[in-house]
C-alpha cells in the first residue's frame, strides 16, 4: 500500500481515497490476485483516509473535541 502514496484523490483540505484504477493496476503488476484486491483495498483505503485526514487536522491545529 505504501506504493500508492502518489495515487491519492484529494479535495482542498481532505483526502478522499485512492485512485482505484491505479491501485488495481499496481496490484495486477505485482501479481496480487484480483479477489484479494477487491476484498482488501476498500477496507485499507477507509483506514488510510481517516488517518491521513486526522494527521492533516492535527497539523493545522483543528483537533476535534
Amino acid at each position: 500500500m505504501g506504493r500508492l502514496g502518489g495515487q491519492l484523490r484529494v479535495l482542498p483540505g481532505a483526502v478522499i481515497g485512492w485512485d482505484m484504477a491505479a491501485a488495481l493496476a499496481l496490484g495486477h503488476a505485482l501479481g496480487v490476485p484480483p479477489l484479494a484486491m477487491a476484498e482488501l483495498l476498500p477496507v485499507i483505503e477507509a483506514v488510510m483516509v481517516v488517518k491521513l485526514n486526522e494527521q492533516m487536522e492535527h497539523a493545522h491545529g483543528r483537533e476535534e473535541g
